[in-house]
């Protein structure tokens, strides 16, 4: 399927699943995820295409790069921007631990509440991961319903009724679309401007240290935002000190820092570092 195709499917997605969103909140339609990234703008201008009612709106996590953040301001101007009650600094100490990549509490205290009890349009793609080469164009938050739009007019009397709390409709209008279909969209039919850290070299421009950056990509941001660091050293050192953080009774904050960019689980990066080094000096 070419990029026209993929358009025209991405509105007609947009166009039927319109009437669901109207229902359930008539004042705005969608709940657009907006991040800044290129694929959240192509999903705000393959709304705006369509023409359906929609709300764009921006989760702010206190590590957003700044940058991120101008762009938005100034090319998006009508995106809400949403500030968070308490930074994630202060949250990691609230919930006595650092955020993980197989403990991603972060994007559920700043991301996944958002859009509760309305139909959100967010901006994931088949092609990213594994993972998401699972997900589907509709799907009912908690994995109460995953397929195509098809498959859920058939239970959406019975679907819609389960919306309610902190329940959502997730449709995802670009998710056929491949990383090559959102750059020819966004420089060749909507002609923007996109955020200048791709041209530095990021490939994607999400939370600074996000834990599911790779390690290349995390050693970049510390060297471009060095307060971040600082800050999440600040944090590990209070974990430790107040007796969250203790096995291998290491109390270095940089060295637990050091392993928590790596990926690793503790005791092979412990291995790796410590062990392996006094085995070579033993030699």
């Amino acid at each position: 399927m070419n990029l026209d195709k993929k358009i025209d499917y991405s509105i007609a997605l947009l166009r039927k699943a319109e009437s669901m969103a109207l229902r359930l909140d008539p004042e705005n339609g969608f709940y657009l995820a907006f991040s800044g990234g290129k694929d959240s703008q192509a999903l705000y201008h393959i709304a705006q295409m369509a023409g359906v009612k929609f709300k764009a709106h921006m989760n702010l996590t206190s590590v957003d790069p700044p940058e991120v953040i101008r762009f938005v301001r100034r090319q998006y101007p009508d995106v809400e921007l949403i500030k968070p009650k308490m930074s994630i600094y202060e949250m990691a100490k609230k919930k006595h631990i650092l955020p993980t990549r197989t403990l991603r509490w972060c994007c559920a205290e700043y991301k996944e509440l958002s859009g509760s009890g309305k139909v959100t349009l967010i901006g994931i793609r088949k092609q990213e991961s594994e993972r998401r080469a699972k997900r589907n164009e509709v799907e009912l938050a908690g994995h109460k319903f995953s397929g195509t739009f098809d498959q859920w007019e058939e239970h959406e009397e019975t679907m819609v009724t389960c919306v309610g709390g902190r329940d959502k409709i997730l449709v995802s209008p670009i998710i056929y679309w491949t990383e090559r279909d959102v750059w020819q969209f966004l420089n060749d039919v909507v002609k923007v401007p996109h955020c200048k850290l791709y041209d530095e070299g990021y490939k994607r421009i999400g939370c600074i240290l996000c834990p599911m950056s790779n390690y290349k990509q995390k050693v970049k941001d510390m060297q471009r935002f060095p307060h971040a660091k600082r800050n999440w050293v600040k944090v590990i050192q209070w974990l430790i000190d107040n007796g969250y953080i203790n096995n291998h009774n290491i109390s270095d904050a940089e060295f637990r820092f050091k392993w928590w960019i790596s990926g690793k689980g503790f005791d092979k990066f412990y291995a790796d570092e410590v062990l392996q080094q006094k085995i070579d000096f033993d030699l």
